[in-house]
């Protein structure tokens, strides 16, 4: 059996020393020593975690992707508050990402945007009207 939970997100990275810049210009904490091979940012309840490109592939035995690939993920972070949404692509603007989309009221009763950082990993911001969080920052799963 393998537990229904995720500990670890590994995202390669072309250059780990600019992502981890990123990441930090948004407030983040990098808990690993500077490099270009690794970056980790302990997040509510998980570990996002950066990992060189060409190393990741050959460790996996995967393929390497395009640089500029898009790779069919996105990321979420979840807020408290509605206008939390906007204040965080506003962050992320600031911090260089680009901005895919701005927020906007969704039709599942929320509101959410979207960003990518340096490498093209797309993140959504979102507001659940029924969201909830533990002492962590970790959402409790409304439904």
């Amino acid at each position: 059996m393998i537990p229904g939970r995720v500990s670890v997100v590994t995202l390669g990275a072309h250059d780990v020393q600019a992502q981890r810049a990123f990441y930090e210009s948004l407030g983040w904490k990098s808990s690993s020593p500077g490099g270009d091979e690794f970056a980790a940012f302990p997040l509510g309840g998980a570990v996002l975690t950066f990992y060189r490109m060409d190393l990741l592939a050959a460790e996996s035995q995967s393929p390497m992707p395009a640089k500029d690939a898009w790779r069919g993920i996105t990321l979420a972070v979840n807020v408290e508050r509605e206008e939390m949404v906007a204040e965080a692509i506003d962050a992320a603007r600031a911090a260089g990402a680009e901005i895919r989309a701005e927020p906007v009221k969704r039709d599942w009763g929320g509101v959410s945007a979207y960003f990518a950082d340096p490498e093209q990993n797309v993140w959504e911001v979102a507001w659940l009207p029924e969201g909830q969080f533990d002492e962590r920052g970790a959402l409790i799963w409304p439904y």
